[in-house]
């Protein structure tokens, strides 16, 4: 009887451990490991994939070097994963190993890199254009329409945040004549340590800089540190995109002013709902109601949604309380 009990429980365990995952095997790479934004859109690819039954994991590179994601999705490669999705780095480098992927039968995911080659489907929670002018609106609101500004991107080569920055600056060029933009831009949003030690340099050496767009997570942190360092709170004001729980302190001393978003966590799930929709032969197209995107209507292989959430005094304790 036991031994009976033990061979019966044996082949339950096993056959738990071989249905346990149903769905894709599906391997997100991110920007970068660790910090606050990755680790709330790694929150939602977990709590997206046991709700769906799938296997769903993300792999994030110890700093923003592209180099480490073709690495990284080449071992995807090598796992024989269902779909691979990315956050791109740089749109360019990525294209080869993307392709590698697809002539291997795995389907690609990207999100915040409109039109990559080598993608199947890319999704957008903002779209370029009404993200940078949201910012660019907001910024010169508290600037008063005049005096200079510096705009940080996470790297020159990440097609999404110069695509901010590009709808950002001709937005102020053309309805703000009197602000002035500081050289071009500089690519260390990612980066914490690098965005203040820019902006402490920048603020030295011009005494009429009031202002800073940061697009990248890290870019706003920074800056506003070094805004509160040189005791410009208030005077010197900061807008960008960051993590809510990283920045709260910052925004709530007025070292950062605020800033848009949308929600990294749900990002996160989207990258595990479509390829859990594809990989059932599912529709995706115009009209389909989704979860997490809602009605979307794509252009080409691109969906883009607008679901911004404003990050300031006022709502910073709202969005800390929901994990992000």
């Amino acid at each position: 009887m036991k031994r009976m009990l033990a061979v019966t429980l044996g082949l339950s365990l096993t056959l738990l451990a071989s249905t346990a995952f149903a769905g894709p095997k599906i391997g997100v790479v991110v920007k970068i490991g660790g910090i606050p934004w990755f680790n709330a859109m790694e929150a939602g690819i977990k709590e997206q994939s046991t709700k769906l039954g799938v296997e769903g994991f993300m792999v994030g590179p110890t700093s923003a070097d592209p180099a480490l994601q073709v690495r990284a999705i080449e071992d995807l490669i090598a796992q024989k994963v269902d779909y691979i999705g990315v956050v791109p780095n740089d749109a360019k480098v990525l294209e080869p190993v993307l392709k590698k992927a697809q002539e291997a039968g795995i389907k690609v995911i990207t999100h915040e890199s409109p039109k990559q080659v080598g993608a199947d489907w890319d999704f957008e929670l903002a779209s370029a254009k009404g993200f940078g002018e949201a910012h660019a609106k907001l910024l010169a609101d508290k600037m008063g329409g005049k005096g200079s500004y510096a705009v940080f991107v996470g790297s020159l080569t990440v097609p999404l945040h110069n695509a901010w920055a590009d709808a950002a600056i001709a937005y102020i060029k053309a309805n703000y004549p009197d602000m002035k933009l500081v050289g071009d831009r500089y690519g260390v949003a990612e980066d914490v340590d690098k965005s203040r030690s820019t902006a402490l340099d920048l603020m030295a050496a011009n005494a009429d800089l009031t202002g800073f767009l940061a697009f990248g997570s890290q870019g706003p942190i920074g800056a506003g540190r070094a805004v509160e360092e040189r005791r410009k709170d208030g005077k010197v004001f900061v807008i960008g995109p960051f993590s809510p729980g990283q920045g709260a302190k910052l925004i709530k001393s007025g070292a950062i002013t605020g800033g848009f978003m949308w929600n990294p966590k749900q990002a996160g799930e989207v990258f595990v709902t479509l390829a859990d929709r594809i990989s059932k032969g599912e529709s995706v197209k115009a009209g389909d109601e989704i979860e997490g995107l809602g009605k979307i209507n794509p252009e080409g292989n691109t969906i883009i949604v607008d679901q911004l959430l404003a990050i300031n005094k006022e709502s910073i304790d709202k969005l800390v309380g929901m994990g992000l």
